[in-house]
């Protein structure tokens, strides 16, 4: 038996790129940076932070597009690729990065910068449509936690 999950919990460190394929498909890539702090030998507090590339098909690319922003805190639920192609220069290149299986949109209505209103400008007769967020549309509760 084999089993290649990975779970992070993060704050995406750059808006999120969206292409859009033949076909109607669209892929996003998002930089997620998850950090860990621990004291080193010396007693002094510390931080690592590791940066994960996510790429995410179709539906979850839609909601990147439209609600996730650079800060947004995210759960992301995938598997880990890794692919490989040459380069322009004949080299191997190597790339490792997280499938995203599921993503879900973490904090607090305002810690969301998509789900902040966008300035509006004077435009005579333009109806504005306000920007929804999925995780408003339900009540968990008091906590943010995925699970």
């Amino acid at each position: 038996m084999a089993l290649n999950k990975v779970l992070l919990i993060g704050n995406v460190g750059k808006d999120p790129e969206i292409r859009h394929l033949q076909g109607g498909a669209s892929v996003a890539t998002i930089t997620l940076a998850t950090s860990e702090r621990y004291r080193d030998r010396n007693g002094e507090t510390r931080e690592l932070t590791e940066w994960h590339t996510i790429i995410a098909w179709r539906q979850l690319a839609d909601l990147a597009e439209n609600y996730i922003r650079k800060g947004s805190q995210i759960y992301v639920e995938g598997k880990i690729r890794s692919r490989s192609w040459d380069d322009q220069n004949g080299q191997k290149r190597y790339v490792t990065e997280i499938q995203a299986d599921t993503i879900q949109l973490l904090g607090r209505r305002g810690d969301n910068p998509a789900s902040q209103p966008a300035p509006q400008q004077a435009q005579p007769h333009q109806p504005t449509t306000p920007i929804v967020n999925p995780a408003d549309l339900t009540d968990d509760g008091p906590d943010d936690l995925p699970f």
